[in-house]
């Protein structure tokens, strides 16, 4: 599945977009809500967002939160690393649909072994090949620990609601190629991506992930910007 963010703009009120976003399709509001902007920061440095705890949570608690069975698949981008993913498509959680995409964390002689066993290769991109695993390698899926949510809400949102939900950013970088804008909570373990021409992302990961991220960015716009200059 390719890793670009996407995201977009909206004309509606703020009011009419916050009841949307509340209580779609005049659905309960939760009990016990597990919100995008609830996220809890633990005594260890653990990031709790969805009642789920990044590496720790494994992929069935994540399936009965969501009442979604997923899909498990695993990908091999352009750099040749694999990386495996449960896919959930339109998941109610608390009044809100979103689709959630979980990075599950495999150490890299795992993830070759899946790739080894797998069958069905196919390719969902120029540069991104899918390959389905088997029974039993989707067995060894559900006892690894989910290591990076990805959540894209079905409805949309602008910088007002999201600021009102979220809170200011710590920083904010935009992408030279894309045009997306990063918003980066670095004491939360999020980030959330804002596209002028589609969704927005919000991603969770643990703490020490978010200035990696950072410098992936910039070193991307510093390869941008010299491959323009050299054009």
């Amino acid at each position: 599945m390719e890793k670009k963010i996407i995201f977009w703009v909206i004309s509606l009120s703020v009011v009419a977009v916050a009841l949307a976003v509340l209580l779609p399709g005049g659905r309960k509001v939760d009990s016990d809500p597990k919100l995008p902007w609830e996220i809890q920061v633990t005594a260890n440095n653990e990031i709790q967002v969805f009642d789920l705890t990044l590496n720790k949570s494994l992929l069935p608690e994540a399936r009965e939160i969501f009442k979604n069975q997923g899909k498990v698949n695993l990908f091999v981008g352009a750099d040749g690393q694999p990386a495996l993913e449960a896919y959930f498509e339109r998941v109610f959680l608390s009044g809100l649909r979103a689709d959630f995409i979980l990075a599950l964390k495999a150490d890299e002689s795992l993830l070759n072994e899946l790739v080894d066993r797998g069958s069905r290769i196919s390719r969902t991109s120029d540069t991104t090949h899918k390959i389905v695993l088997g029974s039993d390698d989707l067995e060894i899926a559900e006892q690894l620990p989910i290591e990076l949510i990805n959540y894209i809400p079905a409805a949309n949102l602008d910088e007002e609601l999201i600021n009102s939900r979220f809170g200011e950013p710590t920083d904010k970088i935009v992408e030279t190629e894309t045009g997306v804008t990063h918003w980066i909570y670095p004491d939360r373990g999020m980030t959330i991506g804002l596209n002028p021409e589609g969704k927005e992302l919000i991603q969770y990961m643990p703490l020490e992930r978010i200035q990696g991220l950072v410098e992936q960015i910039k070193n991307s716009n510093a390869q941008y910007e010299e491959k323009m200059k050299n054009s």
